[in-house]
């Protein structure tokens, strides 16, 4: 997956952001020097045809996040390979801004994504996952891992954490695997 053009915009995804939060940032939302992401707009797709920008979905959605090295330089990586591509296209590249483009600087919408997440499963021999659910693995990750539930919500855009909890933590057998060993340590003085 390294080697695909969009390897970055693709990372964004298993950072858990919304793919219209990924097709809507444009490169002045983020600050390479500082190491992080602003996210105040989204482009999503109506009726599969249209693509419409807009807000967040809420106050809360508008977040600033830090993006983890490697994120940072898959994305300085993409910004170098648009440059090139600007250069080689001159005059026919349309250059809008966004991060997610193709190489004549067309920004590229969710549906175009998906298609590129597919098309990478299916090379490698994955299971075909939806980008949103993305969003619900790195966030049961991260939940996993010991992030507060304050921070969880802040990083998913929520106002609520009950909704990221609800809704976005799907915690699966190998999850569990502490609760059946501290159970275990209760049960060995039996």
């Amino acid at each position: 997956m390294k080697v695909d053009r969009l390897y970055a915009p693709l990372l964004l995804s298993l950072m858990g952001l919304r793919p219209a939060e990924v097709c809507g940032l444009r490169w002045s939302d983020i600050d390479l020097h500082a190491g992080t992401l602003s996210i105040a707009d989204t482009r999503t797709m109506m009726g599969n045809r249209t693509v419409v920008e807009k807000d967040t979905k809420s106050m809360a959605g508008e977040r600033v996040l830090p993006l983890p090295s490697l994120v940072r330089e898959a994305l300085k990586a993409f910004r170098a390979t648009q440059a090139v591509e600007r250069l080689a296209a001159g005059d026919g590249y349309e250059g809008a801004g966004y991060v997610l483009v193709d190489e004549l600087g067309a920004a590229l919408n969710a549906r175009q994504l998906r298609v590129r997440a597919y098309k990478i499963m299916d090379e490698n021999g994955l299971r075909r996952v939806r980008l949103y659910d993305a969003r619900a693995s790195c966030l049961t990750y991260l939940a996993n891992n010991g992030v507060p539930d304050h921070l969880l919500a802040m990083w998913a855009g929520h106002t609520n954490v009950k909704t990221t909890k609800k809704w976005y933590v799907k915690p699966d057998v190998a999850d569990l695997l502490p609760a059946a060993e501290a159970w275990g340590g209760l049960a060995g003085g039996v």
